[in-house]
């Protein structure tokens, strides 16, 4: 867990400071950046396996989720946004999305919202999606065709009232919707359409198709993204597949998507400076490991703040931080996770010196603190055993009482004087209330979700959530 919150805050800390590179309309050559720290190429049966599922779908369509793949992030920002807007339809809601900083394959999603969802809800799929577009586009593209030849062959993709299904050459299938103002999205098994149990890695639907025959849910209109060309010039009707030169067609020009892809990861980044001070924001994937992460701070006379946060849905481990600094010291909380696992840390520094804790899902908790007077500090384990030191002197309680394990030992009994670690202040309770960093008063341990917060800490919220 420690290395991967380092790791993570070391990729926020770097992309604020890459420049933000807009949608590429050139191929990446062998040896580029979008080729470097990549693997061997995926073979023809790892391609066909990852295109399976949207492979029967039409031409456009597939154009536009090619090019969207290699945005994950932009998919999964789009998909939570029209979520939040439902009430948008038609005309209103293109304005709308044309508003958004999206690339333009993501954009033109909008008008799938089923499409987009699935590509949200299959991360890791979607990523390695993009990622094969990005390095071997015309393997890609060779792999649809041949798996729209298999389901063809096996009876399972003709022309009817959703779809016309054209041979257009012995290598070149091509799907178009039957009527051109109505788009009907596919649904199928991948594993039984195509005449040969298809597999896909990282990919699940909610309801799978138990036949091999094509169903089609309700159809979309798409007749405003073929008319209001001076709203939005990314509709349905400016995608394609060019089946021969291997490569999506966007606005009659080869399309790539992505152009930030380094080895595999892109980041972005934007920045703005003013007189009263700068911020900045950024974002970076890697589909190697499938980790995202963002960050952002602010500086101006006051003081700076910083927020991130990076998930990787492949192994379940996020993490999020919010720091801050000012002229009275800088203080901060984070929260990071994996497995069911949870920990959740505060600081604070001061002149007056620093203090810090901890707290774990399992029931760990900790305190340290260190001052003009010296430093202390106390814990718990997740089976109830406490610890405690102070200047040195360490103490231990397995549930038998305090025993000192190293340091100076007591002194003996004399003038009335206690000489146990209780009496001397080791054998109270942590206390339900009060502020973690509320000073030699005795501060006690919030719930861990104010903990995460740092609401009394000034710890601020713990960055975005999941």
């Amino acid at each position: 867990m420690e290395q991967f919150w380092s790791v993570a805050l070391s990729l926020l800390l770097a992309v604020t400071a890459v420049p933000f590179e807009a949608g590429a309309q050139q191929p990446p050559q062998p040896g580029s950046a979008g080729y470097a720290g990549q693997g061997a190429p995926l073979s023809a049966e790892d391609l066909q396996q990852l295109a399976a599922p949207i492979a029967l779908y039409p031409d456009a369509l597939v154009a536009q989720i090619f090019g969207a793949a290699t945005f994950p992030d932009q998919v999964t920002s789009a998909s939570g946004w029209l979520e939040q807007n439902k009430n948008l339809t038609g005309a209103a809601l293109m304005q709308a999305v044309d508003m958004q900083p999206w690339d333009p394959s993501v954009k033109a999603l909008s008008q799938f919202p089923s499409v987009l969802d699935n590509l949200a809800k299959n991360l890791s799929w979607t990523s390695a999606l993009g990622e094969a577009y990005s390095t071997q586009a015309a393997d890609l593209m060779s792999a649809v065709q041949a798996l729209r030849a298999k389901a063809k062959a096996a009876g399972n993709l003709k022309s009817g009232t959703q779809i016309t299904v054209v041979q257009q050459t012995p290598q070149a299938i091509v799907i178009q919707p039957a009527n051109p103002q109505v788009v009907y999205v596919p649904q199928y098994n991948p594993a039984i359409v195509y005449g040969t149990p298809y597999v896909t890695p990282g990919y699940s639907t909610g309801a799978v198709v138990a036949t091999g025959l094509l169903s089609f849910g309700v159809g979309i209109a798409v007749g405003a993204a073929l008319s209001n060309n001076r709203c939005c010039g990314w509709g349905y009707s400016y995608w394609n597949c060019n089946w021969h030169g291997g490569a999506v067609v966007y606005r009659s020009t080869a399309y790539y998507g992505n152009s930030a892809w380094r080895g595999g990861a892109y980041r972005s980044s934007v920045t703005a400076v003013g007189p009263y001070g700068a911020a900045r924001a950024g974002t970076a994937y890697n589909p190697a490991t499938g980790t995202y992460a963002r960050g952002a701070s602010v500086s101006n006379g006051y003081g700076t703040q910083r927020v991130g946060q990076a998930y990787n849905p492949n192994t379940g481990a996020y993490a999020a931080t919010h720091q801050a600094s000012n002229a009275y010291g800088n203080y901060g909380s984070s929260v990071v996770s994996k497995n069911g696992r949870t920990a959740y840390t505060q600081h604070q520094t001061t002149a007056r010196g620093s203090v810090g804790t901890v707290q774990t899902s399992a029931g760990g908790k900790g305190v340290a603190a260190t001052g003009a007077y010296g430093s202390a500090a106390a814990g718990k384990t997740a089976n109830g055993d406490k610890y405690a030191a102070s200047n040195g002197n360490v103490y231990k309680n397995t549930g038998t009482g305090w025993q000192q394990t190293q340091g100076q030992k007591p002194t003996p009994y004399h003038s009335g004087a206690s000489t146990s670690p209780a009496s001397r202040g080791w054998g109270a309770q942590t206390r339900s209330s009060g502020s973690a960093f509320s000073g030699a008063s005795g501060g006690g341990w919030q719930s861990r979700e104010a903990s995460a917060r740092g609401a009394a800490s000034r710890g601020g919220g713990g960055g975005w959530r999941r």
